[in-house]
C-alpha cells in the first residue's frame, strides 16, 4: 500500500491517492480542486483509476471530481447518499450534485470496496455533515472533516451536529488498535495519539 498527496484549493484540501502498486491500481480520495494537478499524481503513480472516494459533499473536498469524469469518465465516484443533492452544481456548494448514473455510486456503514489487495471499509461518522464518512484500509485512517490533530470538524454549517460529531469521535476512539490518520485538513496523526491529547476524543458524550 502505497498513499500520496496534495493539497489543493484556498482551503488547503489533502486529497489522497492510495495505490496497491502490486495490482496495479489506485483510488483517488476527496480531490477538491486542481484537477490538472490531481491528475498528474495519478499519472505518476502508474496506476489505473478504480475509485473516486468522498468522504462528504462539501465543495472543498468534491469540486474537482467533474473535471476528472472527463479524462475519467467510467470511474465510479462514492459518496454518502446524506450528502448528495439533485440541485444542478454551483460555486462552493455544501452538498454534492449527483453525478449521472453512470458513475454515481453510494456507500454506507459497513460497506466494503476492493481495491487490488487491500480492503476500504466505510465508517458512517455524521457530525460535521449528514453524510459524513471515514475510511478504513489496514491500519490506515481517511478521517474526512471528522479527526484533525488535537480538533475535529466544524458542526456550525448547515447539516452539522455537535452531538453527532461527538458520538462519531467516541466510536473512533473506541475502535481496536491504533491507526495512521489522514485527515481533510492539516497533517497526518495517530488514533493512539488522539486518544490521550484531543480534547473532543478524550471527554465523552452525555447522554
Amino acid at each position: 500500500m502505497k498513499i500520496d498527496s496534495i493539497r489543493v484549493g484556498f482551503i488547503a484540501t489533502n486529497c489522497y491517492l492510495l495505490c496497491d502498486e502490486e495490482a496495479g491500481v489506485c483510488a483517488l480520495i476527496d480531490p477538491g480542486d486542481k484537477p490538472e494537478q490531481v491528475a498528474d499524481m495519478v499519472s505518476r503513480s502508474g496506476c489505473r483509476l478504480e475509485y473516486i472516494l468522498l468522504t462528504h459533499g462539501h465543495f472543498d473536498h468534491t469540486t474537482a471530481v467533474r473535471p476528472l469524469l472527463e479524462k475519467y469518465p467510467d470511474v465510479p465516484v462514492y459518496i454518502h447518499e446524506k450528502d448528495v443533492t439533485d440541485q444542478p452544481p454551483k460555486h462552493m456548494d455544501m452538498m454534492f450534485s449527483r453525478l449521472p448514473e453512470h458513475n454515481q455510486r453510494y456507500y454506507k456503514e459497513g460497506d466494503t470496496l476492493t481495491l487490488g489487495s487491500l480492503t476500504i471499509r466505510v465508517m458512517e461518522t455524521p457530525g460535521h455533515t449528514h453524510g459524513s464518512v471515514c475510511l478504513l484500509v489496514g491500519d490506515v485512517m481517511f478521517s474526512g472533516d471528522t479527526l484533525f490533530r488535537g480538533s475535529c470538524g466544524r458542526t456550525d454549517f448547515a447539516g452539522g451536529d455537535p452531538k453527532a460529531m461527538l458520538a462519531s469521535l467516541d466510536r473512533l476512539a473506541a475502535l481496536p488498535g491504533n491507526y495512521k490518520v489522514y485527515p481533510g485538513h492539516e497533517g497526518a496523526t495517530e488514533l493512539d495519539y488522539e486518544r490521550r491529547v484531543n480534547p473532543f476524543m478524550t471527554r465523552r458524550l452525555s447522554l
